[in-house]
């Protein structure tokens, strides 16, 4: 054993013990290298790490919620917004993310078949237009956006059987 250095952060002295073991069996260029971090006040509380450090790979880039659940939309925004709205007054860790892919999932069912009426009108940009004929089109978005009104969408083309001319029975 051998005591590395000792180092004072904030009141508090660290200890960092750098301890080689040989371990029997294994070649004798083989070390493997233990680092026992403790505090002097608190000795229970041991933290071992084997190994080579960091090896100049630097700090590891944090991973965003949205990344973990393999989504687009920012599940830590609308977990703070539903913290932020006391819709309850606990929410669980899962919440978030489904309301996210949820939401995901709408936005993108929606530019798709907005993309698809753009490019029946040979457009290839979406307008407000194109999402209303997508929405009045689908039953289940119809269902859901039934009292929505997409400002500039317009209406969908309809004329009232009753308005047409009539067929004459000509022969």
């Amino acid at each position: 054993m051998n005591a590395a250095c000792l180092l004072k952060q904030e009141k508090k002295s660290i200890l960092l013990v750098e301890a080689i073991k040989h371990k029997s069996g294994f070649p004798q260029t083989l070390n493997l290298t233990y680092y026992v971090i403790f505090t002097s006040k608190t000795t229970s509380s041991l933290a071992i790490m084997s190994g080579k450090g960091k090896g100049g790979r630097g700090e590891k880039k944090s991973t965003t919620s949205s990344a973990k659940a393999g989504l687009q939309f920012p599940v830590g925004r609308i977990g703070r917004y539903l913290r932020q709205g006391k819709y309850a007054t606990r929410m669980g860790a899962g919440a978030p993310v489904y309301l996210a892919a949820v939401l995901e999932y709408l936005c993108a069912e929606i530019l798709e078949l907005a993309g698809n009426a753009a490019r029946d009108n040979k457009k290839s940009r979406i307008v407000p237009r194109h999402i209303t004929l997508a929405v009045k089109n689908d039953e289940e978005l119809n269902k859901l956006l039934g009292g929505v009104t997409i400002a500039s969408g317009g209406v969908l083309p309809n004329i009232h059987a009753v308005l047409l001319p009539k067929k004459s029975a000509t022969k």
